[in-house]
Protein backbone atom coordinates (compact mmCIF):
# COMPACT_ATOMS: atom_id res chain seq x y z
CA UNK A 1 0.00 0.00 0.00
CA UNK A 2 2.81 2.23 0.69
CA UNK A 3 4.21 2.14 -2.93
CA UNK A 4 0.27 3.61 -4.10
CA UNK A 5 0.47 6.44 -1.49
CA UNK A 6 4.26 7.56 -1.98
CA UNK A 7 2.64 7.43 -6.15
CA UNK A 8 -0.66 9.62 -4.93
CA UNK A 9 1.82 12.26 -2.55
CA UNK A 10 4.40 12.67 -5.36
CA UNK A 11 1.52 13.33 -7.83
CA UNK A 12 -0.25 15.64 -5.27
CA UNK A 13 3.11 17.76 -4.09
CA UNK A 14 4.51 17.63 -8.05
CA UNK A 15 1.32 19.69 -9.35
CA UNK A 16 -0.39 22.39 -8.10
CA UNK A 17 -3.82 21.46 -8.67
CA UNK A 18 -4.59 17.56 -9.09
CA UNK A 19 -8.41 16.19 -9.83
CA UNK A 20 -8.44 12.17 -9.51
CA UNK A 21 -11.37 11.67 -11.37
CA UNK A 22 -13.36 8.90 -14.18
CA UNK A 23 -11.47 9.68 -17.70
CA UNK A 24 -9.50 12.48 -17.76
CA UNK A 25 -10.46 16.46 -18.48
CA UNK A 26 -10.97 15.95 -22.30
CA UNK A 27 -13.01 12.91 -22.10
CA UNK A 28 -15.08 12.58 -18.70
CA UNK A 29 -16.42 9.33 -17.99
CA UNK A 30 -18.77 10.02 -15.35
CA UNK A 31 -21.09 13.38 -14.87
CA UNK A 32 -19.33 14.34 -11.29
CA UNK A 33 -16.10 14.10 -12.93
CA UNK A 34 -17.19 16.38 -16.02
CA UNK A 35 -18.56 18.91 -13.55
CA UNK A 36 -15.38 19.55 -11.63
CA UNK A 37 -13.22 19.07 -14.70
CA UNK A 38 -15.52 21.40 -16.28
CA UNK A 39 -15.31 23.83 -14.03
CA UNK A 40 -11.48 23.78 -13.68
CA UNK A 41 -11.23 23.69 -17.76
CA UNK A 42 -13.69 27.27 -17.75
CA UNK A 43 -12.13 29.16 -15.60
CA UNK A 44 -8.84 28.16 -17.04
CA UNK A 45 -6.78 26.53 -14.65
CA UNK A 46 -4.23 24.24 -15.51
CA UNK A 47 -4.51 21.25 -13.54
CA UNK A 48 -3.20 17.57 -13.69
CA UNK A 49 -6.20 14.97 -14.79
CA UNK A 50 -5.84 11.38 -13.33
CA UNK A 51 -8.05 8.88 -14.64
CA UNK A 52 -8.60 6.41 -11.72
CA UNK A 53 -10.42 4.10 -14.58
CA UNK A 54 -7.17 3.57 -15.87
CA UNK A 55 -5.57 1.94 -12.15
CA UNK A 56 -7.00 0.08 -9.79
CA UNK A 57 -4.67 0.97 -6.90
CA UNK A 58 -5.10 4.25 -7.48
CA UNK A 59 -8.99 4.26 -7.92
CA UNK A 60 -8.80 2.32 -4.60
CA UNK A 61 -5.70 4.29 -3.10
CA UNK A 62 -6.58 7.58 -3.42
CA UNK A 63 -10.29 6.56 -1.01
CA UNK A 64 -8.18 5.62 1.59
CA UNK A 65 -4.95 8.65 1.37
CA UNK A 66 -7.53 11.24 1.16
CA UNK A 67 -10.48 9.15 4.07
CA UNK A 68 -13.09 10.80 1.08
CA UNK A 69 -15.24 7.59 -0.51
CA UNK A 70 -15.48 9.16 -3.83
CA UNK A 71 -14.09 10.64 -6.81
CA UNK A 72 -13.45 13.04 -8.32
CA UNK A 73 -11.43 14.60 -5.54
CA UNK A 74 -9.56 17.88 -6.02
CA UNK A 75 -6.23 18.90 -4.77
CA UNK A 76 -4.63 22.72 -5.13
CA UNK A 77 -1.09 22.87 -3.97
CA UNK A 78 -1.06 19.57 -1.98
CA UNK A 79 -4.57 20.38 0.24
CA UNK A 80 -7.37 18.25 -0.36
CA UNK A 81 -10.54 20.25 -1.07
CA UNK A 82 -13.26 18.42 -1.89
CA UNK A 83 -15.58 16.19 -4.31
CA UNK A 84 -17.99 17.28 -6.68
CA UNK A 85 -20.56 18.95 -4.17
CA UNK A 86 -18.19 20.88 -2.31
CA UNK A 87 -16.16 22.12 -5.41
CA UNK A 88 -19.85 23.06 -7.08
CA UNK A 89 -20.63 25.17 -4.16
CA UNK A 90 -17.05 26.54 -3.52
CA UNK A 91 -17.60 27.91 -6.82
CA UNK A 92 -21.00 29.31 -6.55
CA UNK A 93 -19.98 30.83 -3.42
CA UNK A 94 -16.25 32.23 -4.44
CA UNK A 95 -14.72 30.58 -2.61
CA UNK A 96 -13.13 28.71 -5.02
CA UNK A 97 -12.03 31.63 -6.23
CA UNK A 98 -10.95 32.73 -2.89
CA UNK A 99 -8.90 29.19 -2.48
CA UNK A 100 -7.12 29.56 -5.91
CA UNK A 101 -6.02 33.36 -5.05
CA UNK A 102 -4.54 32.17 -1.38
CA UNK A 103 -2.34 29.55 -3.21
CA UNK A 104 -0.93 31.50 -6.16
CA UNK A 105 -3.43 29.55 -8.93
CA UNK A 106 -4.25 31.38 -11.99
CA UNK A 107 -7.72 31.27 -13.43
CA UNK A 108 -9.73 33.16 -15.32
CA UNK A 109 -12.07 35.65 -12.65
CA UNK A 110 -14.39 36.39 -15.55
CA UNK A 111 -15.14 32.89 -16.15
CA UNK A 112 -15.49 32.46 -12.34
CA UNK A 113 -18.26 35.02 -12.10
CA UNK A 114 -20.07 33.52 -15.36
CA UNK A 115 -20.53 30.94 -13.82
CA UNK A 116 -22.10 32.82 -10.75
CA UNK A 117 -24.12 35.00 -12.75
CA UNK A 118 -25.52 31.64 -15.10
CA UNK A 119 -26.24 29.97 -11.51
CA UNK A 120 -27.94 32.86 -10.08
CA UNK A 121 -31.39 32.47 -9.03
Amino acid sequence: MTDVNDRIKETIEGNDVVLYMKGTKTMPQCGFSSRVAGVLNYMGVEFKDVNVLADEEIRQGIKDFSDWPTVPQLYVKGEFVGGCDIVTEMTLSGELDQLFDQKGISYDKDAANKIREANAS
